[in-house]
């Protein structure tokens, strides 16, 4: 076994791997870009070596500074992890010309399955089902647009080296083929050095699953059942679980032999993943092969209770595969969620920045503790005070659950997401609250296109309704009670002027979540020490009990004898002295005044904010890597004005109205801030 590896990644998957390094008795070397000098991954490693700039194409898809990290620490082996190298056939040639150990499949393997069109011609060779499509690079958006008119709308146009939604758009027409082919093009050699397209036909309502592998050197390949990966916004996976509720046991069984009779055929050892579009008929597609470990993981560690890194790990070492396809377990059910740096409410653009709190719901555990606890794991590369950089992917946290059925693990998940604490940055967690308690994915109705079907128009605080918004009124009076409680405890109050609290309050709601909302609330029988009371509003009766201490993020309690955990932040917005509650995907947002403030709160003016429809703003942090106006120039409403990228992806502004530019207040190349001016208009 090897005494010292080196993880060739960054975030959660490095800290993923080290943990599991750390249980196998391996010492582990990190690698780190100037941006992530202070990063998780880099204080978890026995060893570290900064590789570079903060671009990933000046550090992390430095081939030769990693194998130069390997020498200089005396690793015996490299880990890819997923994206950056873990596909890249020559970056694994090269570490094993080297005398080093490639934690993955072989470089023939990974040229032959990595790539998505040889692939694709592999899998027609092997007898597999493929869509129909022009597997052959296009060379021009010219020749892109006659081949998706010979295919027939829709159509998908893909990176060959693409991966995790990047270099990937749907086309419904000629424009859309054009314009996609080259923003596919300009993603793939951004992400991978790679910019090769081609287009395949799109399965309209698609099921996204996938079936998992492991090989080893003796000829033993495996599958480990597959995962439902439909749930998917812009492409990318948003939910995944794991058995699917959609597939029967007959066709597990089918797609599960197809893959490993592909894997086979290019001698595949390592874990890999064949991802299949599988029709509402259940006949299934090859799609393509990832030949590195899935984001995803977890959820197939969980019902196996495999540790799917250390069977990397091993295989890798030339050990045996340790079961047969017999001993395959499928235990419970398991559910992850992508917990990514973006702001929901504001088109999931991404936010950046330093995390002021991060609490994540519990202590992470391995699969095999998963299997025998369906319990709750946080796979994560990020701590308290850390930053989120906009040099990389959103994805900040994984958030895994492990039940008994679907219905127990999408409970446990909820809980879980409550408790969940983010601060500093905004999260997609409230959309993640919303898919949960959707009821088409509670029954498991749902495919490919179910996020672009039921948020068309975006998501916004009304698509989280509360099944109970006045626990959320209660809950704020609560909390204020408690506030209060601490004022009136304080010494040297001057006699006849010390704070009294009665028991009539009025809750008035702020912002979108509580606008309609000025409750009346009566707060009683409050006892300081076992933190209990007794709230009513609109007629309804809150008994609440929380050991809650104030200035906490996390509030767990009782209401009316049932178990909740919800979140407090004080001094929210432009507010000191507002509070809001979260639960369930919902922000409720309200101030707790006295019935006579609530009166004079209700005259107070409304200052209507700037009018700022004459400038381009950005709507991120990030680089403005181009801008496509000048001064004096006439634009139409919906020509494109500049495009900034951030996190990986390639973001472009459009012109929302007909002017003309009067300014141009930002230079390519230069960091932007949210809402920053980038073009006026006059």
């Amino acid at each position: 076994m090897f005494k010292k590896i080196l993880i060739a990644n960054r975030g959660e998957i490095a800290c993923r791997v080290i943990l599991t390094a750390r249980k196998m008795g391996i010492k582990t070397v990190a690698v780190y870009s100037d941006a992530d000098k202070d990063a998780r991954h880099v204080e978890l490693a026995d060893e570290a070596v900064n590789i570079g700039p903060a671009p990933s194409r000046d550090s992390y898809l430095q081939a030769e500074k990693i194998i130069a990290a390997c020498k200089q620490t005396g690793a015996q082996a490299v880990h890819p992890g997923y994206g950056f190298l873990s596909e890249n056939a020559g970056f694994a040639k090269r570490v094993e010309e080297e005398g080093i150990v490639f934690i993955g499949p072989k470089h023939q393997s990974i040229a032959a399955m990595g790539d998505k069109i040889e692939s694709k011609k592999l899998a027609g060779a092997a007898g597999v089902n493929c869509i129909p499509g022009v597997n052959d690079a296009i060379e021009t958006a010219e020749k892109a647009v006659e081949i998706a008119k010979g295919i027939g709308y829709p159509v998908m146009i893909k990176a060959s080296a693409g991966g995790g939604g990047k270099g990937l758009r749907v086309a419904f027409n000629d424009k859309e083929a054009f314009e996609g082919f080259t923003s596919c093009r300009n993603e793939a050699k951004t992400s991978f050095g790679d910019d090769r397209v081609f287009i395949e036909k799109f399965v309209e309502e698609p099921r996204h699953i996938e079936i998992q592998l492991i090989g080893d050197s003796h000829g033993n390949v495996i599958y480990l059942n597959e995962r439902e990966c439909s749930i998917q916004r812009r492409h990318q996976k948003v939910i995944e679980e794991a058995p699917s509720p959609f597939i029967s046991e007959a066709t597990r069984k089918a797609m599960g032999e197809q893959a490993v009779l592909l894997a086979k055929a290019v001698n595949y050892q390592s874990a890999g993943t064949v991802e299949f579009v599988v029709g509402k008929d259940q006949s299934f597609y090859f799609l393509e092969m990832n030949t590195r470990l899935q984001v995803e993981h977890p959820v197939t560690e969980c019902i196996t209770g495999l540790d799917l890194v250390e069977l990397m790990i091993r295989v890798a070492a030339g050990e045996q595969l340790p079961l047969t396809q017999d001993q395959v377990k499928r235990d419970g059910w398991a559910i992850e969620c992508r917990i990514n740096a973006e702001d929901p409410f504001r088109n999931f653009l991404p936010s950046t920045g330093r995390l002021v709190r991060f609490q994540p719901p519990r202590q992470s555990m391995f699969a095999a503790e998963m299997a025998q606890l369906h319990g709750v794991r946080v796979d994560t590369g990020v701590q308290d005070g850390g930053e989120i950089p906009m040099f990389y992917d959103s994805m900040i946290a994984k958030l895994i659950v492990h039940g008994t059925d679907r219905q127990d693990a999408i409970e446990k998940m909820r809980e879980a997401l409550n408790s969940f604490v983010i601060r500093g940055i905004s999260s997609n967690i409230p959309f993640q609250a919303a898919l949960l308690a959707h009821p088409k994915f509670v029954a498991g109705d749902f495919n490919t296109g179910f996020i672009a079907e039921n948020y068309a128009q975006g998501f916004r605080a009304e698509d989280v309704p509360h099944d109970d918004a006045g626990f959320l009124v209660a809950l704020a009076a609560y909390v204020n009670r408690r506030l209060l409680d601490r004022a009136a405890g304080i010494s040297g109050q001057m006699p006849g002027h010390g704070v009294t609290v009665a028991e009539e309050f009025v809750v008035v709601g702020l912002g979108e979540g509580g606008q309609n909302i000025h409750a009346s609330v009566l707060v009683r029988d409050f006892q300081a020490q076992s933190g209990s009371s007794v709230i009513e509003t609109g007629g309804i009766r809150y008994e609440i009990c929380s050991r809650w201490h104030l200035g906490g993020a996390r509030i767990r309690g009782t209401v009316n004898g049932q178990p909740f955990s919800a979140q407090v932040e004080r001094g929210v917005g432009r507010n000191p002295l507002a509070v809001r509650i979260s639960h369930n995907g919902t922000q409720f947002d309200s101030l707790v005044l006295s019935p006579r403030a609530a009166q004079l709160h209700a005259l107070m003016p409304h200052k209507a904010p700037p009018d700022m429809s004459r400038y381009v703003l950005s709507p991120m942090p990030g680089l403005l890597a181009e801008v496509s106006v000048q001064v004096g120039q006439k634009v139409l409403a919906g020509e494109r004005v500049a495009v900034i990228e951030a996190m990986k992806m390639e973001n472009v502004l459009f012109a929302t109205a007909d002017g003309v530019v009067g300014k141009v207040l930002a230079a390519k190349g230069e960091s932007l801030s949210v809402d920053q001016p980038i073009v006026e208009f006059v």
